[in-house]
């Protein structure tokens, strides 16, 4: 072999958020919530998904992880078809908070990392872009922060925000899971000039205004006349969040990715954090919706990787130790 190999590596992930109201498919940010992927080149192929949230995804080679990684070792012109993988998620699956993503990405670092890095971070985000088909959570996932990208078809392009140390996010986590098709089928294929032109002025004021931290200007910023006004009957209590959050504390609200979760962005330094939540859950509950909610902020930090020692613990001990203390 040409290059060093890594004998095992363990990787940490972010969760993610995307389009933040009207950044539809070019805004992503990371969010301190995470996934953990042990991965080892191995003489048989043995996948170990640890949580009750991962029930029902393949523990053969059919696994998304293996796949990407597969997809890696192709890309660097190197072989190895069997392996080991272990995989613990935070991020609940299919709720609009990156969890595809997050495996994607987890996968392609994890990967590269047992080949002593071939691949650059440019490189991996073309591959986890061509994936997703968009770049906003996966270029999150990679790099961390806020990222503003584009995916045209055959290549994506990003630029990193960091974001201002103020800046809380709220999320309100529905008990029902919305697969991206069917929010992303319920859309429109051609909209008016005046919506493409809202959305256009509205995301570049937003991004303008992560980057000065004028989070004042969020709440005109954040609005959205592309995809929110069609996926809004799929989740119940939504538009009342939408025209009414920011009454209560927020800076701006919005669906996170292709829902069901709602996202509030807030001021860490606002006295008013507690009505925001209850606002949220009472207006969700009103509906039927039972939700789980969680005060986050934005993870600054991308993907990284670790090599293990043989002394090292599994994944699962790491969980147990580290994760739930």
């Amino acid at each position: 072999m040409s290059y060093k190999a890594v004998q095992k590596v363990r990787v940490k992930v972010p969760a993610s958020t995307a389009n933040l109201g009207p950044g539809f498919d070019s805004l992503g940010m990371a969010l301190n919530l995470y996934a953990w992927i042990d991965m080892a080149i191995s003489e048989q192929t043995t996948i170990d998904l640890i949580g009750d949230q991962m029930h029902g995804i393949p523990t053969d080679k059919t696994n998304l992880i293996y796949k990407v990684a597969q997809m890696v070792f192709q890309e660097a012109g190197v072989s190895h078809p069997e392996l080991y993988i272990s995989m613990y998620s935070d991020i609940p699956l299919t709720r609009g908070l990156g969890s595809s993503a997050s495996a994607i990405v987890g996968a392609l670092a994890g990967a590269n990392a047992l080949i002593g890095n071939k691949l650059t971070e440019y490189e991996l985000f073309q591959i986890a872009s061509r994936l997703e088909k968009h770049p906003d959570n996966v270029g999150a996932s990679l790099f961390g922060g806020i990222v503003v990208a584009f995916w045209d078809g055959e290549k994506a392009e990003s630029i990193r925000i960091e974001p201002d140390p103020n800046l809380e996010v709220l999320v309100a986590i529905p008990a029902f899971q919305l697969a991206t098709e069917k929010a992303r089928g319920v859309m429109p294929k051609q909209v008016a000039m005046k919506d493409a032109v809202f959305n256009l002025s509205h995301s570049s004021l937003l991004v303008a205004a992560l980057i000065t931290g004028n989070l004042g200007m969020i709440r005109h910023a954040m609005k959205d006349a592309l995809h929110q006004p069609y996926r809004a009957p799929l989740i119940p209590g939504m538009k009342t969040l939408l025209e009414q959050a920011e009454n209560h504390g927020a800076l701006g609200v919005a669906l996170s990715g292709a829902g069901p979760t709602m996202l509030a962005l807030v001021d860490q330094r606002s006295g008013r954090k507690a009505e925001l939540e209850g606002f949220l859950k009472e207006t969700l509950a009103k509906e039927g919706i039972e939700a789980q909610t969680l005060w986050l902020m934005p993870s600054r930090e991308g993907v990284t990787t670790t090599a293990l020692q043989e002394n090292d613990g599994d994944l699962q001990s790491f969980v147990d130790k580290e994760v739930h203390a």
